[in-house]
């Protein structure tokens, strides 16, 4: 098993090279091994190209026969915008394939693995399938809702501060902390926050400590307050101001010639409605939204019981004062039995800064 994790390892380390390329497909890595050795490697590196096993049977040419294959997730067995993967390493002659997980698609979702045993290919199953499941999580959850998976990012003090009482907020984490932000926002196809962070913050809501595609950014604006020279109008990525009837329409027309795309959702309480702005999302198979800001929008996802997994920046500061902004507001509960409760997967050392990653106990399986 030692040797099957080692290879599997490494074929989860390609499929992170894909990572915000491939979406809304997933990560996948694979490793092509002969008498104990790799002889060729390949991963999906972006929607459209040439699946992980197709790169790496190409590499190996006629010396895949014969050989064992490692990918992290079942091959398909259908054809979409490339050929079944399962066809391509019937026909290599592969004599065996280690598999990290089973692909939920619908149109996959175990016919790949029965299409290899059914050739005489000797199939392994559940290789670091838990490290494989995490890597994929936001792609398991798109196949199988059509929803965005959304996490929910909080960049706090010591004592749950995001900003002084005057506002200020720049900055309560250090560098590898923001880094670790700028990789978060490469993983996720949209960032969104609330108009009065782009009131307080002007932030620019792009990638930029590291390289990778630009999010969608999105603005929950109901009532058109995002002022033209906003930076997420510069141009650098997509915009989407997500608003409601209340909106003049004259702003609306403002913020279109400054390049945004603006959507009237349905209001809940004069905001707008969070479930059918996910709807519409996962319609555009935006498959996952990062939560930004600020404190009000990070209430109204937890709430409403929306978020899948919670990134906690921790920096070692006390800020202090009933005035200072909480990382989460609205009203809050009432009582700890109504309190919605986490479970911690990780927690990291970023410098002097902790990074908390947990996900809603009702969400663990």
């Amino acid at each position: 098993m030692e040797v099957l994790e080692r290879f599997m390892r490494r074929a989860l380390e390609l499929a992170r090279l894909g990572e915000g390329y491939t979406r809304p497909n997933p990560l996948v890595g694979a490793v092509i091994v002969k008498r104990g050795k790799v002889i060729a490697e390949g991963y999906h590196a972006r929607y459209g190209g040439p699946h992980a096993e197709a790169v790496a049977l190409a590499r190996a040419g006629e010396e895949a026969r014969g050989a064992d294959l490692y990918v992290n997730l079942e091959p398909c067995s259908h054809w979409g915008k490339t050929p079944p993967c399962a066809d391509r390493i019937i026909a290599a002659g592969v004599k065996r394939v280690i598999v990290a997980t089973r692909d939920p698609n619908p149109l996959v979702d175990g016919r790949g693995l029965e299409k290899l045993r059914a050739a005489g290919i000797e199939v392994i199953e559940g290789v670091l399938e838990d490290e494989a499941r995490v890597l994929n999580e936001i792609f398991f959850y798109w196949v199988r809702t059509k929803r965005p998976f959304v996490s929910l990012k909080l960049a706090t003090s010591l004592d749950g501060k995001i900003a002084t009482r005057t506002g200020e907020s720049r900055w309560i984490t250090g560098g590898r902390a923001r880094r670790r932000a700028h990789e978060l926002r490469r993983r996720h196809a949209a960032v969104l926050v609330g108009v009065n962070t782009v009131l307080a913050d002007d932030p620019e809501l792009t990638v930029r400590e590291v390289e990778g595609p630009q999010p969608l950014r999105i603005v929950l604006d109901s009532g058109g307050k995002t002022p033209p020279s906003a930076r997420v109008l510069n141009g650098a990525a997509k915009t989407l101001i997500a608003a409601t009837g209340a909106m003049p329409h004259g702003v609306e027309e403002e913020l279109r010639q400054r390049g945004a795309e603006v959507r009237r959702f349905p209001a809940r309480g004069g905001r707008v409605a969070l479930e059918e702005l996910l709807a519409w999302l996962g319609e555009r198979e935006i498959d996952s939204v990062l939560v930004e800001g600020g404190g009000e929008v990070a209430w109204a996802f937890l709430s409403q019981g929306l978020v899948q997994k919670l990134y906690l920046f921790v920096g070692p500061v006390i800020i202090g004062g009933k005035e200072a902004v909480s990382a989460v507001g609205g009203e809050g509960f009432s009582t700890l039995a109504e309190a919605h409760r986490f479970e911690i997967h990780e927690v990291e050392r970023l410098g002097q800064d902790l990074l908390i990653v947990a996900r809603p106990k009702s969400s663990v399986d």
